[in-house]
């Protein structure tokens, strides 16, 4: 039987007039691995810092197993800024203690890229005061990863992490023995490591047995238990239940409950997301010509971070971007959002940057733009328009697209000044789309997001006819909003990868393992100038790259409308067997060009 580490008992914490917990009681045992989630503000950490102590309850008691090890990574680090990263990280074992650690070792590496710390000027001697607060994040969460304890309690663990990062956490974690109590809005790292989830609403917290996915359904089917008329069974869960359900059947094991009541639930649901219909409305809107890159240059400072690359976006499309840090994500959106806002007149360092007349660019950047603090929040949405128009003869005023974005109507009213970093986050959202954009880049729109919001996004971008670009640590959010995933992996070049995040995984763990360092030397021979028939060779692999990318396109995009012609003439047999050979010959033609791409993706 499973040891009882920490219990809460009727625990209620009340903040000016209002009560976050109320009379909340839980358990923690050996083994749990629990994801506590919730909207912004309504109690989440201070939930896991009472449960940590780190926090008195106004009434009710948390108490703690005898002897408990107990690690905490909340979101303000306690690092002594005086300090090494060694002296925290580490502390006073030698080089050849630490070294010679499994587990030090695989934690260095995880979270850092290497024992030497590349990205620290002078490695585990750096000192700590003048480092950023992602870096200083990363070396908390590394010292606690190294000690032993019995509990680990994460608020927000995945922030700052790329997308490798929060690999190799998620699966540091499946590993460890020590139970867990994690706050995070990342979705696929709940469904990887929790087996329960604690949802805060309202005060209460509601207790779910499985990971993200099974919690989706779980709820879905308490809230339509709990419904008495039709605007409740109308809730914010349906879409991203009816995703889940379409999705891969391998995103958890768990059990379904009672799926047959959830997917009544989703019975009347539409697909997520209707490629087709869009792309003759983004034509529509954009014209043939979005962005055509042709031989471009991409500078930050003098640090060159793509050459040679020739790239079209088209109407319609729809892509994630991935790669890891620095190597040139923003960099090449800020050299389209340049080239777009000149009409083509600023260009690269080297090559060209085609501009569509028809194109209106919104760029969500990373940095929250400061509105006047004293602006009401619906006065800030109404300074842009009154009214957006979503397509297709949808339409909604400002208050309404408010209420999507989980403004009430006393909260539209709130000054600017007040809301939360989150919330100030998805009003510079709200506002970029009343201006009504063809062609949206978002770079970290998940930044500061709860889950909810994020659905409600994930929601409104489904049905959003236009071109976009999406940078973006969330897997989920860019596997659920975007078609098709382009990596920079460092090596001066973009990459399409037909397998999405798992397959730049894999490239990255290769590319890892192949950098040794007994092959340094190796490495740094072949950074020498190529001779010149070898860079012809590598420049006509990239141009047939770029080729079979195009190729790869059209094919996608007829597949879609095959699937669609057969649905539509289910009953004429005839037409279907017809419709069928065309999909399997379409088919295989895909495999063969895919297999032609990642032969010419080495060469490149």
């Amino acid at each position: 039987m499973a040891v009882n580490l920490v219990n809460v008992e009727q625990v209620s914490k009340v903040y000016g007039t209002r009560a976050l917990l109320d009379g909340v009681s839980l358990g923690v045992s050996e083994g749990d691995r629990i994801g506590v989630v919730g909207r912004n503000g309504d109690g989440k950490t201070t939930l896991i810092r009472m449960l940590a102590k780190l926090e008195e309850a106004d009434t009710g008691r948390v108490t703690h197993n005898g002897g408990l090890r107990l690690g905490v990574l909340t979101q303000h680090d306690s690092l002594d800024p005086e300090a090494t990263i060694r002296h925290e990280v580490i502390g006073d074992l030698a080089d050849h203690e630490w070294a010679g650690s499994a587990k030090i070792r695989d934690v260095l590496t995880g979270l850092f890229g290497g024992l030497a710390l590349p990205g620290f000027e002078h490695g585990l001697d750096t000192v700590i005061a003048p480092l950023s607060g992602g870096e200083r994040r990363r070396i908390a969460l590394a010292k606690l990863l190294i000690a032993e304890q019995d509990l680990i309690v994460l608020d927000e663990p995945t922030n700052h992490l790329d997308v490798e990062g929060i690999s190799w956490l998620a699966g540091h974690l499946r590993t460890r023995r020590s139970a867990l109590v994690c706050v995070t809005h990342d979705r696929w790292f709940l469904d990887q490591v929790c087996t329960r989830m604690w949802d805060v609403q309202r005060g209460a917290v509601h207790e779910y047995e499985g990971g993200y996915s099974d919690y989706v359904f779980a709820r879905a089917e308490r809230e339509r238990i709990a419904a008495t008329e039709e605007s409740k069974r109308q809730n914010l869960m349906r879409k991203e239940l009816a995703w889940l359900r379409r999705g891969a059947p391998a995103r958890t094991s768990k059990p379904r409950y009672r799926i047959e009541a959830a997917n009544e639930l989703i019975a009347d649901v539409p697909p997520p997301r209707d490629t087709s219909e869009l792309m003759k409305f983004a034509n529509a809107r954009l014209g043939k010509t979005v962005f055509d890159l042709e031989d471009v240059t991409v500078q930050a400072g003098p640090k060159t971070l793509l050459t040679h690359l020739t790239w079209q976006l088209g109407p319609g499309d729809r892509v994630g971007l991935v790669g890891v840090n620095g190597a040139g994500k923003t960099s090449l959106l800020r050299a389209l959002e340049e080239a777009a806002r000149s009409q083509g007149d600023v260009q690269p360092t080297a090559g060209k940057i085609v501009v569509g007349r028809t194109v209106k660019l919104a760029y969500l950047s990373q940095e929250v733009k400061e509105l006047d603090p004293k602006l009401r929040v619906l006065e800030a949405v109404q300074q842009v328009r009154d009214r957006v128009d979503l397509g297709k003869g949808r339409e909604m005023t400002a208050g309404q697209l408010c209420e999507q974005f989980g403004f009430t109507k006393e909260k539209q009213w709130t000054p600017v000044g007040d809301l939360s970093g989150g919330e100030r986050r998805r009003l510079q959202i709200l506002r970029l789309l009343m201006d009504e954009p063809n062609v949206l880049f978002l770079d970290e729109p998940t930044n500061d997001l709860d889950i909810e919001t994020l659905t409600q996004l994930e929601d409104l971008l489904d049905g959003w006819p236009g071109s976009m670009i999406v940078i973006s640590h969330d897997r989920f959010f860019v596997e659920r909003t975007t078609d098709k995933v382009m990596a920079l992996l460092g090596d001066q070049a973009l990459r399409m990868l037909p397998r999405g995040i798992d397959e730049y995984i894999e490239r990255r763990k290769r590319m890892e393992e192949s950098v040794t360092p007994s092959a340094a030397p190796v490495a740094h021979a072949a950074a020498a100038p190529a001779p010149a028939a070898n860079a012809q060779a590598t420049r006509a692999a990239k141009k047939e790259l770029q080729k079979v990318e195009r190729q790869l396109d059209k094919l996608s995009t007829r597949e879609t409308s095959l699937h669609k012609q057969i649905a539509d003439n289910a009953t004429d047999f005839a037409k279907v067997a017809t419709l069928d050979a065309e999909l399997r010959e379409l088919v295989t033609e895909r495999d063969e060009l895919e297999m032609r791409w990642l032969e010419l993706a080495e060469d490149a």
